[in-house]
């Protein structure tokens, strides 16, 4: 068995421990905090970040230790109460390296953290494969619930999507509540959640990961009789009905339906934002990469949004976009959005396609890494992988690896040889931000189609969209109207022909 730092062990000095023992060891082997996460002195907000009033509200959300969250679904046959609080960790080694499997073990841990757990223990088994049954294996089981009960842990998280069958299973044998990495991230979503699309998306989510984990207890499947039947009163009467579990599932589906509806009908308002950028030619930059990798943080740097910051997975969740300017003077848009983690869960990416598209719609992505990870190479990877499924695979890359301020010289080579062509960049204290914004500047589409036009004063609003982004080389006022000569876009370019001289 592991051995827990809350749980001294006379005999832990003389016993040395096994691979799998150590990853744990070292895992909970910190001061408090997921060392996913990193330090708070190195990893929260900074003066650049604004007041971060939203931070009080935040914090309010945070659970009471010794207090359950009961989130009570729609469910009335699936009653399931969340109880995030003291968690054990159980993982499995096998197809990949002891590096990824301590790496994605250490990320659960940060991510059981955010939804406001204590993480106790975990158990590492090595095996090629999850058993069919119980996911770990039957001994390994029995000496997870030797955990529970020496630990007082109430739930067991498990580091992949287990089967309904698997975690009814292993929920038998430790005798206490066992979720997966998926039921971490919606519950993480669930609590961040703040406009009225996040909600709405998240609670669809939500819905599609319970709906084939219905289950029943007792009686509540055999009540499929309805009316005087129940009675037995009726000829002709006594037919099966809808059995409870029927009948939630139908409401659930009920409800997915009016969410997918919502979330259709709020879909045309940020079109309409993205069309208006478009149409007056505004090139747009997502930023984008791996949840808690300083995405909101370089956007307040360059644009004093005044975003929420925390030192959280998943504390974006509702995209903010903000207007810059190049060095030379030229407009664009800079977009904030969900950050990403390895196996999200099919669902999220679903719902939150909509959201997503700002990074499908945008000019370049500016792909944000972070350089203190132990292994920066799986997270662009992951972050890759969510790009193409939204259909963005094609646009332009320009990777930056934040927080190098905490990269000794060693760790900058080696992330200079895995992306040559990227950049390091500090949000923190503001190095290598100059530079980041030059390879903007000259990654966004640039003006480059010379015209000499006359527009009369009726239309007002091209020049108006020529002073947005483009070059002006000479501006003149004359009787019959405004005459320009500039460097435009190709599509501005085809709309003032009909003004040429």
């Amino acid at each position: 068995m592991s051995k827990s730092p809350l749980i001294p062990d006379e005999d832990a000095a003389a016993a040395p421990l096994s691979q799998g023992e150590a990853v744990i060891d070292r895992i909970l082997r910190r001061g408090g905090r997921a060392a996913a996460l990193g330090s708070d002195d190195t990893h929260s907000h900074s003066d650049s970040d604004g007041d971060q009033q939203d931070l009080e509200d935040r914090s309010a959300l945070r659970r009471v230790a010794g207090l359950s969250t009961e989130l009570e679904d729609i469910s009335e046959v699936e009653y399931r109460q969340l109880r995030l609080e003291n968690v054990l960790l159980i993982g499995l080694w096998g197809e990949q390296t002891l590096q990824e499997a301590e790496n994605s073990l250490r990320e659960l841990a940060a991510l059981a953290e955010t939804a406001g757990s204590t993480v106790l223990d975990g158990l590492l088994q090595r095996r090629a494969h999850p058993d069919a049954a119980t996911y770990l294996g039957k001994g390994k089981a029995q000496e997870l619930r030797q955990m529970v009960v020496a630990s007082g842990a109430d739930t067991v998280i498990a580091d992949t999507e287990l089967a309904p069958s698997q975690r009814r299973a292993l929920e038998d044998v430790v005798k206490v509540k066992v979720i997966d990495r998926t039921a971490v991230i919606l519950d993480i979503f669930a609590q961040h959640a703040k406009s009225r699309e996040g909600k709405a998306q998240v609670e669809l989510a939500q819905l599609e990961y319970l709906l084939p984990r219905l289950r029943g207890w007792g009686e509540s499947m055999s009540r499929q009789a309805g009316g005087q039947a129940a009675g037995g009163v009726g000829m002709g009467s006594r037919g099966p009905g809808e059995t409870k579990i029927e009948l939630d599932r139908r409401r659930i589906n009920t409800r997915m339906a009016k969410l997918r509806k919502q979330i259709v009908e709020m879909k045309p308002a940020r079109e309409t934002k993205r069309a208006n950028r478009k149409r007056n030619a505004i090139p747009a930059v997502a930023i984008a990469g791996y949840t808690n990798a300083g995405k909101s943080s370089l956007l307040n740097k360059i644009t004093q949004a005044g975003v929420l910051v925390e030192n959280a997975l998943f504390a974006t969740l509702d995209p903010t976009v903000r207007k810059s300017l190049t060095p030379d003077g030229r407009e664009y848009t800079l977009a904030d959005t969900v950050g990403f983690v390895r196996n999200l869960p099919h669902q999220l990416v679903e719902a939150f396609r909509s959201t997503l598209e700002e990074i499908a719609d945008s000019d370049l992505v500016v792909h944000v890494v972070d350089a203190s990870h132990p292994d920066p190479a799986s997270q662009i990877a992951t972050v890759r992988k969510v790009i193409a499924e939204v259909d963005a695979a094609n646009l332009p890359e320009l990777i930056v690896f934040n927080k190098i301020d905490l990269a000794d010289d060693a760790q900058r080579m080696a992330l200079r040889g895995l992306e040559p062509k990227s950049i390091g960049v500090s949000a923190r204290t503001g190095e290598g931000i100059e530079e980041l914004l030059a390879l903007i500047a000259k990654s966004i589409p640039e003006p480059n189609v010379r015209v000499n036009v006359m527009i009369p004063y009726s239309r007002g609003e091209l020049v108006s969209r020529l002073h947005l982004n483009s070059r002006i080389i000479s501006l003149e006022y004359v009787e019959e109207g405004t005459m320009l000569v500039a460097m435009v876009r190709p599509d501005l370019a085809a709309e003032l022909r009909p003004f040429e001289v």
